[in-house]
Formats: C-alpha cells, sequence, structure tokens
C-alpha cells in the first residue's frame, strides 16, 4: 500500500540529518574510516555569500558544498585554529531536486553525501561511483 501522501509533511532539519546518518552509515566502511573527524551539517539553504561564491543564480542551485581543506590539498595535517572539514547538506534544493527525480530521497542524500566527502578526498566522478555503488 503507498503512502498517505495527503499526510505526509517534508522532513524537518532533525528528520533530514537521521537520513544523512543514515546513508553515511551505508557506506563502505573503509571509506568512512577515512572519514574521521568530518563533520555533516545539515541547514534548509546556503548563506548569501557562499551562493555568491560559488556563482550560483538560486539558493535552489547549491545542493551541498565540502568546506575545509581535503586530503587532496594536504588536509591530513591540521593547523592550530583550523576549523574541521565539513560536508554542508541544503535540505530544500535537496528536497526540490528530489521532486523532480525518480530516485529515493535516501539515494539523493547519499548521492550528495559522497560526491561532498568525494572532494574531501579528491575523488574522480567513476570513484565516486565505484562507492556509491557499493553502499547499495
Amino acid at each position: 500500500m503507498p503512502p498517505d501522501w495527503a499526510a505526509l509533511a517534508p522532513p524537518t532539519l532533525a528528520a533530514f540529518e537521521a537520513l544523512a546518518e543514515a546513508a553515511y552509515a551505508r557506506l563502505p566502511n573503509d571509506f568512512r574510516v577515512l572519514c574521521q573527524g568530518l563533520v555533516i551539517q545539515v541547514e534548509d539553504f546556503a548563506t548569501d555569500d557562499v551562493l555568491s561564491q560559488m556563482g550560483c543564480e538560486s539558493e535552489f542551485d547549491l545542493l551541498g558544498l565540502f568546506t575545509g581543506r581535503g586530503l587532496a590539498q594536504g588536509g591530513a595535517q591540521a593547523f592550530t585554529g583550523q576549523m574541521p572539514n565539513m560536508v554542508w547538506l541544503y535540505r530544500r534544493p535537496i528536497l526540490d531536486y528530489w521532486a523532480e527525480h525518480e530516485d529515493t530521497l535516501g539515494d539523493v542524500i547519499a548521492h550528495v553525501l559522497v560526491h561532498e566527502i568525494g572532494h574531501h578526498f579528491g575523488l574522480s566522478d567513476a570513484d565516486m561511483a565505484a562507492v556509491e555503488a557499493a553502499a547499495d
């Protein structure tokens, strides 16, 4: 029996964060071990400054963002005062993307999460696709 869509509300920030944590938990263990110290943050939208820096035309253009010093840029070595590496997931743009595609919301969140973590490691698109496939 299909869900009662008339009774469903979009996931809150807290529920979305739980979905992101579940998606992260499904990633291959060897990939997650490399992510120690990575912070996952969920917000409705990116800030206006971030949208401007990324050249976005709309607040719905950015689904996620990696901030910090990735391993590809020498991020394994910590510096005094260095903020933790973070992946930002933007709830409203992800929900908008999900509404226009046939993937499950969990799959969309996992895709954005892997893509942004992939920036942390300097992975290629093919490498990120392999991580996603291993998570299924």
